[in-house]
């Protein structure tokens, strides 16, 4: 059984995690780099920079400091995908792992330079710990509000799949279990990039019919390149797939689809990061999942104009033109 946990990362969904570990039971300490974030955390029991409307337990242990960090049974990682590799490192350098059962990803990306899925930098970082994923269509802020979500807890271990899972069991909160730590990992880091597009397609009002089609497209994407990195098709049509890639495309709390619906306005894209204290993973991811599908060789024109927009210089406008003037094709193609 797992009893203590430490939740690593002091955005808005580390925030609701801590908060509903507290609410299972578990011995939670939580742990942000930001030494006057985290003070301020532990004086008012509320992350007023990401989550400002949820009260945190007195019985949470808010630290900054890595060196007072206690071992837990169960260490969740809930970091930007590009300080995933550091913070391990750091957790494994400080002895906060030294007595887990379960190493837990909540963090969705792909690692621009290696390719690394983020359990696999975490296991490379604290060997000889099973890796588990939490993963879903899970915005933090109604997650705060304690509104019905569903979740799936990927690992390869069943039995330790089965104790996150009882972690992460509440009565607004449902998770279900999979085996696919690939599929799900590459379908959460996935989405990100087609919330983007989503909300560049708001940004340019273009109506729903555009936006299923997107959407839908997309699917088809993400099947492509996430079986050829070894997932499991049923995985995409599950919660950490079409699920995620629904709540985030759709969802005015999506910080990706913000970024796509200023870009869609004709905003450049240095002066939207810049505007944003949150990480809009769909940016990296991008980069990532571009290179992934090169060298894989899988065919993702919408992936293709997406990084084109960010990284080339292209306007929304001629994205969305190039994709409608391609070749037709048969839709299972």
């Amino acid at each position: 059984m797992i009893q203590s946990a430490t939740v690593i990362g002091a955005g808005s969904w580390g925030t609701a995690l801590a908060s509903l570990l507290s609410l299972r039971g578990l011995n939670v300490q939580f742990w942000g780099r930001d030494t006057e974030l985290m003070a301020q955390i532990r004086d008012t029991r509320r992350n007023i920079r990401y989550l400002p409307d949820l009260e945190l337990s007195p019985e949470i242990t808010v630290t900054a400091d890595p060196a007072a960090l206690q071992p837990s049974d169960m260490l969740v990682f809930v970091v930007p995908s590009k300080a995933m590799r550091s913070t391990a490192e750091l957790m494994a350098n400080c002895g906060a792992a030294s007595k887990a059962r379960v190493l837990v990803s909540c963090s969705k990306g792909i690692e621009l330079e290696t390719g690394r899925r983020m359990t696999q930098m975490i296991g490379e970082s604290i060997p000889g710990v099973p890796l588990a994923v939490l993963t879903g269509p899970n915005h933090a802020e109604e997650v705060a509000r304690r509104l019905a979500t569903a979740a799936v807890v990927a690992c390869a271990d069943d039995e330790i799949a089965k104790a996150v899972q009882s972690c992460f069991t509440l009565p607004f909160f449902r998770t279900y279990t999979t085996d696919d730590i690939i599929g799900a990992e590459w379908a959460g880091a996935m989405k990100n990039p087609y919330a983007i597009a989503s909300g560049i397609a708001h940004g340019l009002k273009l109506g729903d019919n555009t936006l299923a089609a997107l959407v839908t497209r997309a699917l088809a994407e993400m099947v492509r390149l996430g079986v050829a990195e070894g997932g499991k098709v049923e995985t995409f049509y599950g919660l950490s797939g079409v699920g995620d890639l629904m709540g985030t495309c759709y969802s005015e709390h999506s910080r990706n689809h913000r970024v796509g619906t200023m870009l869609g306005q004709g905003r450049p894209l240095d002066e939207i990061i810049a505007s944003t204290r949150m990480v809009a993973e769909g940016v990296p991811n991008t980069a990532s999942l571009h290179r992934a599908a090169q060298a894989r060789s899988v065919r993702m024109p919408l992936l293709d104009e997406i990084n084109a927009v960010l990284y080339q210089g292209k306007s929304p406008k001629e994205g969305m033109r190039d994709l409608l003037s391609r070749d037709p094709r048969p839709e299972a193609d």
